[in-house]
């Protein structure tokens, strides 16, 4: 088939065998490729009641058609699982080289089952797979760990590797690859680290097929140009996603103290600029990326951290980063952010969740749930010690780290003294980087995000500062448009920052599409294909997840109970009968019950028949 390797990939990391079937034609029509792919395999191999970190759970590594193509930040693979942070359907997107490096080894997707015996990792060359020893790798930092294997195996094959929280199974486990790329949401690390694979090491030499070579490179060429020339380029390439930090801020959603507020005073020492004057030494890009996010840094040590003078290079922060482990916990200064950045990717820890487990237990700390004896030091936001001290013992599971390990649902539920109230999550996903209590839109996108509380699927937060944020009108319908916009990226295998940064036309990903696979696919049909997928994500968890349905979609009583303590957003705060108003409207018009069930016919009607009898077959649709 053009546009893809041709082939799935199997490999049982128990017995260390490995075997190759033909990528289905109506399997690449439906579902594209990358997360659809994903999620097609998900559910259709894998048994409600598969305990997430037990042999029987998979991890699927997928690219998409226009993966490893001539066209713009064509790098994007996506990592999925049954999340051991939520029980439900997981999966993390990832740039750097992986994703190409796949499709030239002739692979659309990595099925990995079982679990090794031993440390080892999985070895891809071409058609050469095999699981080896990881002995000497084992116990070491991720970014560690991929210098060593690139230095055993050499340059040109593409690693991916958990660092020792995932070998320690903590619920939010990343995996690292191109030296600060990550996969880190939902904690593939630790289904990884379960299997016992404390690496993927990948080269191919193989060609991607294309229905008109000529075509794709004619229209490539036109599609790096007019990234080139819109005018937010030279805007937003300078600081990368650090560059929307003043503006959330100012718009009153920055997280600041555990989501305490929402405007941070010390943003202007956290924010792009600064990051720019401060420690920046070069961009850093994605496969075939025209407007390079990464920001390679240099930064060192806090005072008392024993590394005051080392020189330690990260690549970062990212925005989600400066918000979850700057504001959100209090620190200003971009040298700490960017220290614990790296602490965090050495240890291999998402930093979206990191950030907000070290926050949540602060606010413990300072409300008494949770005392020195407990944790062992004092805790307070703004010293960065609490948190890189935090962050290690989480990820030892050392002390109070076993218990954060497990994410701030799980954590809140055996602490009490209301510590539920703030366990800032959606579906025991900790929310990232936009405090919606003054933006309903991005509130409904938390709360429907199919993984948890996650931007990702639905960045709604300029439309609500467009529209204005006291009215619901319109919301619901631009949380849906953007639930099939975004993910069709990730179904793809192509960065979607380059439409959402700088306004890229999104008629070239139709335009390339047919020339790529030979499919005449319209744009309403790639949207039909996205759509698909979120109702089987959605039917996922209602198989997996007994009792799953509206009461998953709520946020933390903190954003519909407590108004904003002060800046621009004081006051706001959006209650329960407004959020049930748009989930009222939102499921109505997903054609799912309201309990939010997809329905019979909907699913049906996207071609997804077969997933409404498994559920009518367990008593779930």
């Amino acid at each position: 088939m053009n546009g893809y390797g041709g082939s799935i990939l199997r490999i049982d990391v128990t017995t260390g065998r490995a075997r190759t079937e033909p990528l289905p034609e109506e399997m690449a029509r439906k579902f594209l490729g990358g997360r659809g792919f994903a999620a097609k395999l998900l559910f259709d191999e894998l048994k409600p009641g598969t305990e997430p970190l037990s042999p029987a759970n998979l991890v699927v590594i997928a690219p998409g058609p226009l993966s490893g193509v001539f066209l713009p930040g064509s790098g994007k693979v996506t990592l999925a699982s049954k999340s051991p942070a939520t029980g439900g359907y997981g999966d993390s997107n990832m740039g750097g080289h992986l994703a190409s490096e796949l499709k030239y080894a002739g692979y659309d997707a990595v099925v990995i089952g079982g679990a090794a015996d031993k440390p080892s990792y999985i070895f891809i060359d071409d058609d050469r797979v095999e699981v080896r020893d990881a002995s000497k790798y084992w116990g070491r930092g991720a970014l560690e760990a991929e210098r060593m294997l690139l230095d055993d195996l050499g340059e040109d094959f593409r690693v991916a590797t958990i660092g020792p929280a995932g070998e320690k199974l903590v619920r939010f486990a990343c995996v690292s690859h191109d030296f600060g790329r990550q996969a880190g949401r939902t904690g593939i690390g630790a289904v990884l680290g379960s299997k016992r694979i404390k690496a993927i090491a990948v080269r191919g030499t193989k060609t991607i097929p294309l229905a008109d070579p000529k075509g794709v490179l004619a229209l490539g060429k036109e599609m790096y140009q007019a990234c080139f020339s819109k005018p937010g380029f030279k805007e937003w390439t300078p600081y990368g996603t650090a560059g929307v930090t003043d503006w959330v801020n100012e718009v009153g959603a920055f997280p600041t103290r555990n989501f305490q507020g929402s405007f941070f005073e010390g943003h202007k020492g956290i924010n792009g600029q600064r990051l720019k004057e401060k420690i920046l030494v070069t961009d850093k890009g994605c496969f075939g990326c025209p407007i390079p996010c990464g920001k390679y840094s240099r930064t060192r040590g806090f005072a008392g951290s024993g590394r005051e003078k080392e020189d330690i290079r990260v690549e970062g922060p990212e925005y989600e980063t400066i918000a979850l482990l700057g504001g959100n916990c209090g620190i200003k200064d971009i040298e700490d952010v960017a220290y614990l950045n790296h602490l965090c990717d050495q240890l291999g820890l998402d930093t979206i969740s990191g950030g907000n487990v070290a926050g949540f237990a602060i606010e413990c700390y300072e409300r008494g749930i949770i005392d020195r004896a407990r944790v062992g030091r004092e805790l307070s936001f703004g010293d960065p010690g609490s948190v890189a001290y935090l962050l290690e013992k989480v990820a030892r599971r050392d002390g109070l780290g076993d218990l954060l390990a497990d994410g701030v649902r799980a954590a809140a539920a055996k602490l009490g003294g209301g510590s539920e109230r703030f366990a800032i999550h959606v579906k025991g996903l900790e929310i990232s980087g936009y405090e919606p209590r003054w933006a309903p839109a991005m509130m409904l996108s938390y709360m429907t995000a199919d993984v948890g509380g996650h931007h990702n699927r639905s960045w709604a937060i300029t439309h609500d500062v467009a529209t204005g944020r006291d009215s619901l009108e319109g919301k619901v319908d631009k949380v849906i448009e953007l639930q099939h916009t975004r993910p069709l990226f990730d179904l793809l295998g192509v960065c979607r920052l380059q439409w959402v940064e700088i306004g890229f036309d999104l008629h070239y990903y139709e335009d390339v599409f047919p020339l790529v696979t030979g499919w005449k696919y319209t744009w309403q049909d790639l949207m039909t294909a996205s759509e698909r997928v979120w109702n089987l994500t959605r039917a996922f968890n209602i198989k997996h997840i007994k009792g799953f349905g509206r009461s998953a979609d709520y946020p933390p009583a903190r954003f519909a109970e407590e108004p904003v303590p002060d800046g621009p957003a004081k006051g706001k705060y959006i209650p329960r009968e407004k959020l049930d108003i748009m989930l009222d409207e939102y499921y109505a018009k997903r054609g799912w019950t309201k309990d939010g069930r997809p329905s019979e016919a909907t699913l049906r009607r996207l071609g997804l028949g077969a997933v409404a009898d498994e559920l009518a077959s367990l008593g779930r649709l």
